[in-house]
């Protein structure tokens, strides 16, 4: 295997709160309340719709899709859920620093070295690149063909980062390491806080299907554990696996994801629009004390399709991939 190269999850589709508007020649986060799923293809229009999106809005209430039957890839609520502080490179996309809170691994000039973490909120470095907390979470929608293929969630959201953290691992907990064959709902809640000036702020969550009890829905899935288990599927092995292959390489994003990271995670450094997609809570210390990111931009065939910056502009970036705030 060639080293050096992180293998993630197989992505079939994409899922977003809010979406990427073309205006003129520029693309712009617009604010949604409701999720979106798109496969991995963009037209001149965005991203193109997955037949799954069309399937749900129509069942769902007013068309709003927001509530979304979904499974988990594995039983680990870390290979599930993969959250980091991280940095990115807005002229390329290339992550500079990845962090967990305690070590953190930094792009340099003799390298990449390993160095202590404080977090964004204590790190000058952080505040200088615009690191944020970001998550990717990797579920199965019911519907899809591909067994071991799924959707992926990026978010910068605190919110739905420490909300999703906690059900998966209660999730894990309760259900005795079963958690890949819990029925589960993707939802999209929302809440006001004084942050953000009581207007609703979006976040997501992950429940039980509305026609499940807990007790139901664990022994559902021990008894569909069993049964896979004498069918032959070896679920351990699948996630040592997992977890070797994402341990091979110092980051997860390769080049081929550079165009989606500018759009997601740093649109309020390329437009003065809000922030759409995975966004949702700013973090406490970036909400209260507003500092200027200043990693350059350097225009390219990339950024000139994304909007201009403000040169009064003082907002730290936020990502695109998330709820308006949640």
């Amino acid at each position: 295997m060639i080293k050096g190269l992180a293998i993630t999850p197989p992505v079939i589709g994409r899922i977003s709160i809010g979406h990427l508007v073309q205006k003129g020649e520029k693309w712009v986060p617009e604010k949604d309340d409701s999720f979106t799923l798109t496969t991995q293809v963009q037209g001149r229009n965005g991203w193109v719709l997955h037949p799954l999106h069309q399937q749900y809005s129509e069942q769902a209430a007013n068309g709003k899709l927001r509530a979304i039957p979904v499974r988990l890839l594995f039983n680990d609520s870390e290979l599930n859920l993969r959250a980091e502080y991280s940095a990115f490179d807005r002229s390329t996309g290339r992550p500079v620093c990845v962090g967990n809170g305690e070590t953190a691994r930094r792009v340099t000039a003799e390298g990449l070295d390993e160095m202590a973490c404080p977090g964004p909120d204590r790190c000058p470095f952080a505040k200088q690149a615009g690191c944020k907390l970001y998550g990717r979470l990797n579920v199965q929608v019911d519907g899809q063909q591909d067994e071991l293929g799924s959707f992926i969630f990026r978010t910068t959201g605190y919110n739905s980062v420490r909300t999703l953290a906690a059900r998966l691992r209660y999730f894990e907990a309760v259900s005795g390491q079963a958690t890949r064959y819990l029925p589960l709902l993707l939802r999209l809640r929302a809440k006001s806080t004084t942050l953000s000036y009581r207007t609703p702020v979006y976040y997501v969550d992950l429940t039980l299907r509305d026609d499940s009890t807990l007790a139901q829905s664990v022994q559902a899935a021990r008894q569909e554990a069993e049964r896979q288990q004498e069918a032959g599927v070896d679920t351990e092995a699948l996630e040592a696996m997992a977890r070797a292959l994402l341990g091979n390489g110092q980051f997860e994003e390769t080049e081929e994801d550079i165009p989606q990271m500018l759009e997601e995670f740093y649109p309020e450094a390329e437009t003065d629009n809000p922030p759409a997609q995975t966004c949702d809570m700013a973090s406490p210390a970036t909400a209260a004390v507003k500092t200027k990111a200043t990693t350059p931009i350097r225009q390219s065939r990339l950024t000139s399709k994304l909007g201009s910056a403000s040169p009064t502009s003082n907002q730290p970036p936020s990502t695109a991939t998330a709820a308006s705030h949640g």
